[in-house]
């Protein structure tokens, strides 16, 4: 903990709670994001991914998923994004996967309600080695249950939020963006499928105006009303979004790390001029989540 504690002042971010408040954007360039090592990664059935992976026979390799987290973390921090470690804990497998446990607001880090109940308690996980240091969440989310995969902070002014009714509830959605409401910001909502578990395996952004989108699952009415407040949709195919290629994470709103392996997904960003970086996520991707799921972002901008 101390070594981590020492990281956060090195990186100037004593107080991420304080640069949390400047995030406007999920692609502005992302400066300090929270990850957790895959040392406890197990196969958790609760999602049609992992089900499908267990029934093809996928066992987790502790050692794989160490050596692609440590290629994950050297990446982010090659393009200058400080690393924050959240500890990992021997029965939370879950763990690794940060975005789903709280998000960064204008208005500082709102710690979420999961709908799993074992996801829950890696909320309490983050909210005391937060409070350790020195960046006490701004709130927590009580009513219905909210996931991090279904927020997107699109850009300064617009937040879409995704609801399965499974992962995300109505109340969980509303309990969230009321916040935002009341600062006048446009909030759009995504009803889908449980079957793709979050918003961000078939929606990420990648810049302020373009989107990876998977248009054939998405519902016609949500993408004319993003295509109505000038969003570029890139489409990806529903055997691409369950491979998770569709859940990216925007750097700077040109350098994209994506999976590797998702070949015609990269050659696509770079004819829209954008600059994918392929990473190895393949034992994360057979449990359920991807490079976005993995990463919390803590500032941007």
């Amino acid at each position: 903990m101390k070594h981590d504690l020492d990281r956060v002042r090195r990186h100037g971010a004593a107080s991420l709670v304080d640069t949390a408040t400047g995030y406007r954007s999920e692609s502005a360039a992302l400066r300090d994001v929270l990850l957790c090592p895959p040392t406890y990664l197990a196969p958790v059935p609760c999602c049609s991914v992992t089900r499908e992976s267990l029934r093809a026979g996928f066992t987790a390799s502790t050692a794989r998923a160490l050596d692609q987290h440590r290629a994950l973390r050297t990446a982010l921090e090659e393009y200058g994004v400080a690393c924050h470690i959240l500890p990992a804990a021997a029965d939370l497998p879950d763990l690794c996967f940060t975005r789903d446990i709280a998000a960064a607001t204008p208005f500082g880090i709102v710690a979420l309600n999961p709908a799993m109940p074992h996801r829950r308690r890696e909320v309490d996980q983050l909210v005391s080695t937060l409070a350790a240091w020195g960046s006490p969440v701004a709130g927590r989310i009580a009513a219905g249950t909210i996931e991090g995969g279904d927020i997107c902070v699109a850009r300064d002014g617009l937040l879409i939020v995704g609801v399965s009714g499974e992962r995300t509830t109505d109340a969980g959605a509303d309990a969230f963006a009321h916040r935002f409401r009341a600062a006048g910001w446009d909030v759009l909502v995504c009803r889908f499928d449980p079957h793709f578990l979050h918003l961000d395996t078939i929606f990420c952004m990648l810049d302020e105006r373009t989107a990876l989108a998977c248009t054939d699952v998405l519902d016609d009415a949500f993408i004319a009303d993003v295509e109505a407040r000038g969003l570029r949709l890139l489409p990806v195919s529903y055997k691409e979004s369950r491979r998770l290629g569709c859940n990216v994470v925007s750097l700077d709103g040109r350098t994209i790390l994506v999976a590797a392996g998702q070949d015609r997904i990269a050659t696509m960003l770079r004819k829209a001029g954008f600059a994918p970086v392929p990473v190895d996520i393949s034992e994360f991707a057979a449990c359920g989540g991807g490079l976005h799921c993995l990463t919390m972002p803590l500032a941007r901008g």
